[in-house]
This record gives structure tokens, C-alpha cells and sequence, in this order.
């Protein structure tokens, strides 16, 4: 189909084929669908259809199984009779096996490319998500930012957060004066969350070199786009960690990103899986900023396409912006589960030909109900499509292949050695060290400045006076009976004797003249 990424089609009982334009492509999609009635399929041929037209596609890899992207699906394969009968029933005439250009990234390193931001890049806002922080604690996570700015202090990891914090606990006073109450408590609290972030792996996603968004906007030499896939079963263990650093990697296409308007083609297809895990429990004020990055980065020649298993786990203000959509069966077992599935029918321009409720109840395994985007930007008559076979493998390559796709790859070594260099942690610990070494010279200097002041108290200098010795120094026994003494004879001499005395000295004077 020309300028289309082409999705299914018809057969008996089915409507006509059924493409998504590119030039609608940056407006934002769904893939909807109970576990197992093929979302994941669905993925993968729209990854490949984007590859093909030359658009670069973000994807996450939840369950493994997208690795085969990177590998031709195989006649041995036992589907390999349904999938070329699915594709004459659906008119897929060009169909057939074929690879398609990976970039296998990883936030641990171990199953792809290493991919980090810095803590700076990633910001108050969304770290405080992150770790779920209350008002007060993300208060002073922007107290902490702000100080890094005005002081000249990069946060590039965790370590120079953690050690931020200590100084802000420290100075504590003087911050409250200017900034507002900065508790000790409060950045405790923020300082065993980070804790927690580390332990579930989070220090990985911190430092550098960092992402450059440019890497995962690539075509290969033939004009297919590169298909960027992000080993996320690891990363699933932790979901918030897993849908923070999404959301941050859009906010960077939005804020980086120049505008373009409406591109005959999107510059970057970004697939979100598992997306209820970006609106668990979200605060307004995050659900806000999802919203915008969803209404305002389709100017810039970005797509998003978010994948759940339910249309209600997405925001209502959002899902009226994903105009594209794919919708899997959902099962309705409960009086719930009707009423999502009622909601979701009426989310569709309907069809005369059939019940739409009825239509996302009843379809298959490898069967959806779609509505795409049409001139004007208008939203397509529901139909029931049979989804088209891919053309890759279908699930995981082995970890012998992956290697071979990783050392192939035209960014490997690029990421794969952590640079330190000098940011928050190492000018406060240089900080610290010079006041320690200030503080021992200024007590050596003290010390030998005592000792010479005691020297000098010591002395004794002639002036032509009797010397005293200061009264605040301990008197010794020989001093003591000195005084006693002193005392006995003066008292004698007031008496009878002393007047003696004092005569016989005088008329001796007076006699010897």
C-alpha cells in the first residue's frame, strides 16, 4: 500500500485492507487487547511497516519475544503454512521472510547497549515519580537542583545526589531562610528512597555518556529505518523505574526536538508496552505533563503508540489524542468488564455492517477491530481486520545471535565505558578534604601557639620589681607551708615580742652613732 504501513485486510466477512498513513502517523495510536489475543504481533508489524517506509522506531521489549526483529522468519517454522495462506486471504502479495536493522539497548547493559541519562537530564519532577516522594520531600529535591545550579555542582549520577543531600542537610538553616523549611527527617526519607533505587538497579540508568537522541533516530544505508529495542524483562521487576525512564526519553524528544509540523513521514515511531505502568497511581501534576508531551510532540515528527490491555488504563484527555487504533478482543466475564468493553465500542466511528461491542468481543487470536486515521485527519469506520503475518521471526532470537546484532551494530563501544568525570560528588568530597586539611593546620597553629604563650608565662624576666606569680596557678605543698610560716611571724611580731624586736634593732641603730 502506498505511503501506508499496511496492517490486514479482508477476506469473507472482513472489510477492505487496512493501512495507517504516514502522514497521519505522527498522530498518536492504540493497541488494545486481553493477554494473549496478539498485541504483540500487532507490534511487531507495525515496527517492520515503519522500518520499511524509512521511519526510525522506539520500542520495548517486555517479554522478550521482540528480539526476532532482528532475524528472517523460517519456511521450517510451523506457522509458516498459516502465515502465507493469512497472506493470499488478505491480498499480501509481496509478502516474505526478511531481517530488519536492530539497536538492541539495555539499561543494565547485559542484553544491549547501555542507555543512561544524567540525574540533571532527568529532573526533580520525574525523580521524585520515581521514588515516590511526598510534597514536602520533592520540595526539597528542587531545593537540592537549584543549589547544584547556583553552585556549579553537575548531578550526573547517584552518588552525587546522595552526597547533595548530606551538604543540604548540613546547611539546612541557611536554606530554610531562603528557600522554605528544610528538614532533617525529609532528607532522610529521600536518601533510603534512594537507596531503594539502587538496590532494583537504578544506579545503571545514572551517569555517562549518555543517551544521544540522534542514535535512535537512524537509518540504515538501504533507507530502512532502525528499529531501537529496549530489553525491558528485567526492567519489569521494577515497573516505576521501567515507565520513569519512558517518560523522561519522550520529555527529551519534546524538548530537543525542532518543529516540523506535519511530515509526510514521522521522524521517530515510539511504542510504549505495558503503558497502565505510566498512569498507576500518577499524580495530577504527572498526568498533566504526560498529556502534554502527547498533544504537542506529533509537531515535532514523533508518534506515540501506546500498548495496554485495556483502553480505559489510559487517561481519558489522552486517549482522545490516539487517533490510530488496534483493538484486540477483550473478554467480558464480569459486569466491569461489560461496561470497558461498552466504553471501548463507543470510542469507534461504527459500522453498519456489524455490532462493534459484539465485534471486540468475538474476534480471534490474530483478529482486531481498527480504525485508522483518513484525510483530514478524520477517524476511519471501525472494521475487522485479520492482522498480516510479520515477516521476521516470530519470538526470541538466542543470545549467540544478539551478540553477533550488538557488535554489529554502528554505535558499538560507544556507550559500553562508564566515564567518571568531575561532577557534585567529587567537588563536595575536595570541598570537605580542604576544610579538613584548614581545620588540622589551624589547630597545629593554635597548638604551638599555646605552647609558646605557656613558655613565655613561664619565664621570669627581671624589671626591677619583685615577680609575682598569677594567683590562678596551683599552689604547691612548699608554697603553702611558705605562706603558713609567713603568716606566724608577722602575727608574732604585731605582739610583745615583735615590739621588742623592733626596739632592739632601733636603739642598736641609734647606739652605733
Amino acid at each position: 500500500m502506498e505511503n501506508k504501513v499496511f496492517i490486514g485486510g479482508g477476506g469473507p466477512d472482513y472489510g477492505i485492507k487496512q493501512g495507517l498513513r504516514l502522514d497521519y502517523a505522527n498522530r498518536h495510536g492504540l493497541i488494545a487487547g486481553a493477554t494473549g489475543t496478539g498485541k504483540t504481533v500487532t507490534l511487531q508489524i507495525l515496527a517492520e511497516g515503519f522500518s520499511a517506509a524509512g521511519v526510525p522506531v522506539f520500542l520495548s521489549d517486555v517479554k522478550g519475544d521482540l528480539s526476532g526483529l532482528a532475524a528472517a522468519g523460517s519456511v521450517d517454522f510451523k506457522l509458516h503454512d498459516a502465515f502465507t495462506s493469512r497472506a493470499a486471504t488478505i491480498g499480501f502479495t509481496d509478502y516474505r521472510y526478511e531481517a530488519f536493522p536492530v539497536t538492541f539497548w539495555d539499561l543494565f547493559g547485559q542484553q544491549g547497549h547501555p542507555v543512561r541519562t544524567t540525574v540533571a537530564e532527568m529532573g526533580p519532577l520525574l525523580l521524585s515519580r520515581l521514588m515516590e516522594l511526598t510534597d514536602a520531600q520533592e520540595g526539597i529535591m528542587n531545593i537540592a537542583f537549584r543549589v547544584s545550579d547556583e553552585e556549579g555542582m553537575p548531578l550526573l549520577d547517584l552518588k552525587d545526589l546522595q552526597a547533595l543531600l548530606v551538604w543540604v542537610g548540613e546547611n539546612r538553616d541557611a536554606l530554610s531562610l531562603r528557600y522554605g523549611n528544610v528538614s532533617p527527617q525529609s532528607v532522610g526519607a529521600i536518601q533510603r528512597q534512594l537507596m531503594v533505587l539502587e538496590n532494583q538497579g537504578g544506579a545503571a540508568l545514572f551517569g555517562e555518556p549518555a543517551l544521544e537522541l540522534a542514535d535512535l533516530m537512524q537509518c540504515d544505508p538501504d533507507g530502512r529505518g532502525r528499529i531501537s529495542i529496549l530489553a525491558s524483562d528485567r526492567l519489569m521487576g521494577a515497573p516505576r523505574l521501567y515507565a520513569t525512564f519512558l517518560l523522561w526519553l519522550l520529555s527529551e524528544l519534546f524538548e530537543t526536538l525542532p518543529e516540523v509540523g506535519d511530515p509526510d513521514k514521522p521522524k521517530l515511531v515510539f511504542f510504549f508496552d505495558e503503558a497502565h505502568l505510566l498512569f498507576d497511581d500518577a499524580p495530577k501534576a504527572l498526568v498533566d505533563k504526560v498529556e502534554q508531551v502527547a498533544r504537542l510532540i506529533r509537531s515535532k515528527g514523533v508518534g506515540v503508540y501506546f500498548i495496554t490491555q485495556n483502553p480505559d488504563d489510559v487517561p481519558e484527555d489522552i486517549l482522545g489524542q490516539l487517533g490510530n487504533r488496534v483493538q484486540h478482543a477483550l473478554r467480558a466475564f464480569t459486569a466491569r468488564d461489560r461496561k470497558a468493553l461498552n466504553r471501548a465500542a463507543e470510542t469507534y466511528r461504527p459500522n453498519a455492517r456489524f455490532s462493534t461491542v459484539d465485534a471486540i468481543r468475538d474476534v480471534g487470536v490474530g483478529e482486531a477491530v481498527t480504525s485508522m486515521l483518513e484525510k483530514k485527519g478524520a477517524p476511519g469506520i471501525v472494521e475487522r481486520t485479520l492482522i498480516r503475518p510479520p515477516s521476521s521471526k516470530l519470538g526470541p532470537i538466542d543470545p549467540a545471535q544478539r551478540k553477533q546484532v550488538i557488535a554489529a551494530s554502528p554505535i558499538a563501544g560507544k556507550y559500553e565505558t562508564l566515564i567518571d568525570r568531575r561532577s557534585a560528588y567529587e567537588i563536595l568530597k575536595s570541598r570537605a578534604e580542604a576544610a579538613a586539611q584548614d581545620a588540622q593546620s589551624a589547630e597545629e597553629a593554635a597548638e604551638e601557639q599555646n605552647t609558646a604563650e605557656r613558655e613565655f608565662n613561664a619565664g621570669r624576666r627581671y624589671s626591677g620589681k619583685r615577680v609575682s606569680r598569677s594567683s590562678s596557678r596551683d599552689e604547691g605543698f612548699g608554697s603553702q607551708f611558705g605562706k603558713a610560716i609567713s603568716g606566724a611571724v608577722i602575727k608574732e611580731m604585731k605582739g610583745t615580742t615583735g615590739r621588742r624586736i623592733v626596739r632592739g634593732i632601733l636603739g642598736g641603730l641609734f647606739k652605733g652613732r
